[in-house]
């Protein structure tokens, strides 16, 4: 539950891929995106019936993130986005960070009551972020886009995806967007899908440094949360006792290198934590308070989770969430295997059943990024 969300009635996030078209190429792309939409896009007509089966899920209203690709480059994404207001769901947009968003792109989608924003950054290093979005000069444009939308009052959330040549520069990336006044901090932690290969993964101990250091960044005065990372609200769990004890947590965890470089740096650049933590820990998880339809109107359990369900051409969006099988599989954490499905932190965590199904193809098999032994309470 969220709050007096009922995760098995309806899901807090539906994210709908409007179109593939993309004028990036990002070297871990989910959606393998292209440059121009592809055949079996859903019309207009469409994704207005999308839009009305989302608000049938009742008020408050799941919120709608217009995704992609690039929703900028969906044909009629404005009369979508406008169509989505009106019938009072709750509206946000992903888009890619390319010469059709600018600050009057952003006064008009103000105009028509979209307040949410989410953009990447994927590294505070500009060299860093420009080279896996392989566009030069996509940087400096994110970073101005972020401040745009700031000034106009926006609820602006960063997303970065943490991997091997991003995580590194963790604190530069915290520090520029506390700078710019963003309202959240999403962080990803890496699935091999799309364009993405294993070897930009992290290990497990590496994952639970960045977990531990992410509890601390959020003293900084920014919301942290993260995408398939559920071991992060273990983490948070952990970390709230032994702060009533008033333990260290680089030798209470045993954290690793990682941790403490990422630590070092950031009390450089920003100083020392000034907020009570700002972690936040929603028991969302793949098709557990989350659903995905993409470009052609299939049905996901999430973006990074391939495991179609139905289409909305031919199936209502309320009756596959509330019912799908493997949805009320995932959601229930009954068929979870290994190490998953005895852990005490099970209903909060559960696992990245996306992490899950891209190593071992079992979307219900034991998380391999988490290094926690349930068994002996400790950390493999």
């Amino acid at each position: 539950m969220h709050g007096s969300w009922n995760y098995d009635e309806k899901p807090l996030l539906v994210f709908w891929e409007t179109t593939k078209a993309c004028l990036l190429a990002c070297k871990h792309c989910r959606a393998e995106a292209v440059t121009k939409p592809l055949p079996g896009e859903l019309s207009l007509e469409e994704g207005e019936m999308l839009i009305d089966q989302v608000a049938g899920f009742g008020k408050p209203s799941p919120i709608l993130v217009f995704t992609g690709g690039d929703p900028l480059m969906k044909r009629d994404i404005w009369r979508l986005l406008e169509y989505s207001v009106g019938r009072g769901v709750r509206t946000a947009i992903a888009p890619s960070v390319t010469s059709l968003l600018t600050p009057s792109t952003l006064d008009r989608l103000l105009s028509i009551g979209v307040r949410s924003v989410s953009l990447s950054l994927d590294s505070g290093v500009e060299e860093v972020h420009d080279s896996i979005r392989g566009v030069r000069g996509t940087w400096r444009r994110t970073v101005e886009m972020i401040g745009e939308a700031a000034r106009r009052g926006m609820m602006i959330q960063v997303n970065t995806v943490v991997m091997r040549n991003t995580v590194e520069t963790l604190p530069e990336t915290l520090s520029l967007i506390v700078r710019l006044g963003a309202k959240a901090w999403e962080v990803f932690y890496y699935v091999p899908t799309g364009r993405g290969g294993e070897a930009m993964d992290l290990t497990p101990r590496e994952y639970e440094d960045v977990s531990h250091y992410l509890y601390d960044a959020s003293k900084y005065g920014i919301p942290v949360r993260t995408t398939e990372g559920p071991m992060f609200r273990r983490v948070v769990a952990e970390r709230k006792k032994l702060e009533e004890s008033g333990g260290d947590p680089a030798e209470a965890f045993r954290l690793g290198p990682l941790y403490k470089r990422l630590m070092e740096k950031t009390r450089r650049l920003l100083g020392e934590p000034r907020t009570p933590p700002l972690a936040h820990t929603t028991g969302t998880r793949d098709g557990r308070g989350i659903i995905f339809v993409s470009y052609n109107g299939t049905i996901y359990p999430s973006g990074f989770l391939p495991l179609p369900l139905g289409n909305i051409r031919t199936s209502d969006l309320r009756d596959v969430y509330r019912h799908h099988p493997v949805l009320r599989g995932l959601r229930t954490g009954e068929l979870l295997k290994g190490r998953c499905r005895i852990c005490p932190y099970r209903n909060i965590c559960g696992g990245s059943r996306a992490r899950a199904y891209a190593y071992t193809g079992d979307p219900y098999a034991e998380d391999p990024a988490c290094p926690y032994n349930p068994a002996k309470n400790n950390l493999r």
